[in-house]
């Protein structure tokens, strides 16, 4: 029978008992009175495995998409694959557009960790910016996402974790591992926004197409969630625009630009550059044995 720690360490790699849920945690930023008790952790295992364990032969390397599977959500590099992602031309539906179905990585931690910091001129009005800069001084402890709450949009964009497109002539449904596995409607079908849909988290999306570019516009969030994780805020009056492509097979291209003049003295914008996902969606519980909360004290 394994002891505790054997069984935390044996299920986090396959998304069941993560110990630390928000992006400072998963790029290495944790605490200093964290690391003892990781240290403490590893060295039960490994004094616990038999002789006969510690000297097994090598077993055979594991696939790629098994390896990101195992990695995702801790500090560990996945092993690069040079012919990933696919190279070819940008697949198409029966009525010509482009089609955007698969799974795919977001590749953009440095726009959820600190937008500004990524290079992005975000222009802030004054109270804006204020509460921009209190919560950058507290070291985002009150980050709503690490406290499992959906990130909206377009934080959903940059959350490191995958998501899937599934595509038709009509509708758009996205389903996301991250943020509390939830998933977005983008209806294609020429309808009008819903007014009844105000104070969401993900707000209400529509799309149409403009030549090869799928533009999706998102009204009726929450001010809750943040731009990033560094605190860029936003009003309920928000407007998001999605202008998604897919280049080629392995590749989609996604700008996002946000109007909101509660908030920002100008329309502004940032784009990022989602790759082929080897390997499928795996099932990840924010709320399961979230530990996020009580290392953000701030300061």
């Amino acid at each position: 029978m394994p002891n505790r720690c054997e069984k935390k360490v044996a299920r986090g790699g396959r998304g069941k008992l993560r110990t630390y849920r928000s992006p400072l945690a998963r790029y290495g930023m944790l605490k200093p009175d964290m690391k003892p008790a990781i240290l403490l952790c590893f060295s039960a295992l490994a004094f616990s495995q038999s002789p006969a364990a510690q000297t097994k032969p090598a077993q055979p390397s594991e696939p790629q998409d098994l390896q990101l599977s195992k990695v995702r959500g801790t500090n560990a590099a996945p092993v690069q694959d040079p012919k990933w992602p696919p190279a070819g031309p940008t697949p198409r539906t029966a009525d010509g557009h482009p089609d955007l179905s698969g799974n795919w990585q977001p590749n953009a931690i440095q726009q959820n960790v600190d937008m500004v910091g990524s290079g992005v001129d975000v222009p802030m009005l004054p109270a804006a910016r204020a509460i921009w800069q209190h919560r950058r001084d507290t070291l985002s402890k009150d980050d709503p996402e690490a406290r499992c709450l959906p990130p909206g949009v377009p934080r959903m964009s940059t959350t490191p974790y995958p998501w899937s497109f599934i595509q038709t002539k009509d509708l758009l449904v996205i389903v996301y591992e991250g943020g509390a596995h939830i998933w977005r409607k983008v209806f294609l079908d020429g309808r009008p926004h819903n007014p009844q849909a105000v104070e969401t988290w993900l707000g209400d999306s529509i799309g149409h197409w403009e030549g090869d570019t799928l533009v999706v516009e998102t009204v009726g969030q929450n001010a809750i969630t943040w731009i990033d994780e560094s605190g860029i805020p936003h009003s309920d009056e928000m407007k998001v625009t999605e202008r998604i492509s897919r280049p080629d097979l392995g590749h989609l291209t996604i700008e996002h630009i946000i109007d909101d003049p509660k908030t920002f003295s100008k329309p502004w914008s940032f784009t990022t550059h989602p790759s082929m996902l080897k390997g499928e969606l795996i099932e990840y519980i924010c709320q399961e044995n979230n530990r996020d909360v009580e290392h953000l004290v701030g300061k």
